[in-house]
C-alpha cells in the first residue's frame, strides 16, 4: 500500500509538472507540428505543374492530388462557386504574372487537408524567396468599422475591369462561411505590387465566423503572414515562420480569437513596413472609421512568440530586434497563457493611448510568460514603464518573468525536421517578480 501511495504521488507530481509546462504557450500532449509542417520548404521538390488555373472560376471545381496546378495571374473564384482541394494537392504560384487566388464574396474554398497529407501553396521559382507570388485572399460579407465596404482592387496589377465587382468585401453578415482551410501550407507569398505594397500570405477581409482556419502554416511571406480586416474569425493552430512583415495583423474592427498558435521570427528577416508577431489596430486613417461600430478586438490564448536569435542582446544592440506586440489606439487585446521570448520590448502600446483604467481594461495580459525580453510592456516613445510594469506585475495577473536562452526554454527548437516549440518541462526558473530593464 505504501509503495502504491508513493507511486501515485510521483505520478501526480510528474502529471502536475507536465500540466504546468503545457499551460503556457502552444499546448498539446503531443507535438502538433509534426507531419504536416515544413521548416525548410526550399528543400521540398514538387512535380512540374500539368494544369493551369487562370481567370475566373465560376463553377464548382475540384483540384485533385494526382495533378499539380499553377496559378497564372489573378484567379477569382466567383458566382458562389466552391473550390475544393483534395488533401496532398500542390498548387504553385507563378512569379512573373504575380499570381494570386481570391475567394470572392459568396464563394467557398474547401481546402481540407490531412495531417499526413497537407495541401501546399508554393512558389514556381527554382531558388525560392519571400514574395515570389501573391498569396490567398478570402473576401466575405462580415462587418467592418469603416464607412461603406472595402476593396482589394489595388492588389491586382492585371485586374480586368470586369473583375472590379469581385474585389469588394464587407457587409452585415456575422454568420458567414467561406469554407475550410485545414492542414494547409502557404510558402513564399507576399508579392510586392506597385502602389499597393506587399500582398499577404493569407488575407481575410470581412470573413464570417463559421469559416474554419485550423492547422495553417505560412512561411517566408514578404508581407504579413495573416492579416484580418473586419469580420469575425477563429484562428487555431496557425504557424507563422520567418515572415518579413507582421505575423498576425488585425484591423478595421476585426473580432477574432487566436489560439494555440506559433510565431517564429528571425532578427535578420524584417520589413520597413512592420515586423512584429502581433499587431492590433482599429484603422489606418481615423477619417475612414465609423466609431458607432465595434473597434478591433482580439482574444489571444496559448500563443508562443519567439525571436530565434543566438544572441538576443547583441541583436538588440544592432537594431535587429523590435517589440513582439504592438497595440494601437481604440483597439482591444486580451492575451493569456502565452509566451513571449526574446524581444525589445515584449509589448509596445501606441503613444496615443492614455494609461487609465478604461484603457487598461481593454489591454489585458494574464498568466503570461515573459522570457529574455529587454523590458516587458512600454508606451511608445516613453522609456519609463514603471507604472505599467507594476500594474501587470501584480500577483493577481499571474504573469511570470525569466531570463533563459531559447534552447533552455523550449523542448527542441534546433531540430530541423521536427522542432518542438512547447515549453520545456522542469527547466524553467521563473518568478512573479517584474524585471525592469
Amino acid at each position: 500500500m505504501k509503495n502504491f501511495t508513493l507511486i501515485t504521488l510521483i505520478f501526480l507530481t510528474v502529471s502536475g509538472s507536465i500540466f504546468a509546462q503545457q499551460e503556457k504557450g502552444i499546448i498539446g500532449a503531443n507535438n502538433w507540428l509534426e507531419n504536416w509542417t515544413e521548416f525548410k520548404p526550399n528543400q521540398s521538390d514538387y512535380r512540374e505543374p500539368n494544369k493551369i488555373l487562370t481567370g475566373n472560376i465560376s463553377e464548382d471545381i475540384t483540384l485533385n492530388k494526382r495533378d499539380t496546378y499553377i496559378i497564372m495571374g489573378s484567379v477569382f473564384v466567383t458566382n458562389n462557386a466552391t473550390l475544393t482541394i483534395e488533401p496532398g494537392t500542390v498548387i504553385i504560384g507563378d512569379s512573373d504574372s504575380k499570381a494570386s487566388l481570391t475567394i470572392t464574396k459568396g464563394a467557398t474554398i474547401m481546402a481540407d487537408g490531412l495531417e499526413t497529407d497537407p495541401i501546399v501553396f508554393t512558389s514556381n521559382k527554382s531558388v525560392k524567396r519571400a514574395g515570389d507570388w501573391g498569396g490567398i485572399m478570402i473576401l466575405g460579407d462580415g462587418p467592418l468599422n469603416k464607412f461603406g465596404n472595402g476593396s482589394v482592387a489595388s492588389f491586382h496589377s492585371d485586374l480586368n475591369p470586369s473583375n472590379y465587382a469581385h474585389t469588394s468585401y464587407g457587409g452585415d453578415n456575422l454568420e458567414g462561411c467561406s469554407g475550410v482551410m485545414r492542414y494547409v501550407r502557404i510558402e513564399y507569398a507576399g508579392k510586392r505590387i506597385k502602389g499597393a505594397g506587399y500582398l499577404n500570405g493569407l488575407l481575410l477581409a470581412g470573413v464570417g465566423k463559421h469559416t474554419i482556419f485550423d492547422n495553417v502554416m505560412i512561411s517566408y511571406a514578404a508581407g504579413d503572414a495573416v492579416e484580418v480586416w473586419g469580420g469575425e474569425v477563429v484562428l487555431d493552430k496557425i504557424v507563422s515562420y520567418r515572415t518579413n512583415s507582421n505575423d498576425f495583423k488585425f484591423n478595421y474592427g476585426a473580432q477574432c480569437e487566436l489560439t494555440n498558435s506559433l510565431s517564429v521570427r528571425s532578427p535578420y528577416i524584417s520589413s520597413s513596413e512592420g515586423s512584429r508577431c502581433l499587431m492590433v489596430l482599429s484603422y489606418d486613417e481615423i477619417s475612414e472609421v465609423d466609431f458607432t461600430k465595434k473597434g478591433t478586438s482580439v482574444h489571444a490564448k496559448n500563443i508562443t512568440m519567439l525571436n530565434d536569435s543566438e544572441d538576443v542582446q547583441a541583436d538588440i544592440e544592432k537594431g535587429l530586434v523590435k517589440e513582439a506586440i504592438f497595440v494601437a489606439q481604440n483597439a482591444s487585446l486580451n492575451m493569456s497563457k502565452s509566451v513571449i521570448s526574446g524581444f525589445n520590448p515584449a509589448v509596445l502600446l501606441a503613444e496615443t493611448i492614455n494609461i487609465n483604467q478604461e484603457n487598461l481594461d481593454k489591454l489585458k495580459f494574464s498568466n503570461m510568460y515573459f522570457n529574455n525580453c529587454n523590458g516587458n510592456i512600454f508606451v511608445e516613445n516613453n522609456t519609463n514603464n514603471e507604472d505599467l510594469e507594476n500594474w501587470y506585475g501584480n500577483a493577481a495577473f499571474y504573469n511570470v518573468y525569466s531570463k533563459s536562452h531559447n534552447a533552455e526554454t523550449f523542448i527542441d527548437i534546433r531540430n530541423e525536421r521536427r522542432p518542438d516549440f512547447r515549453l520545456r518541462i522542469n527547466k524553467i526558473i521563473a518568478s512573479h517578480d517584474v524585471e525592469n530593464d
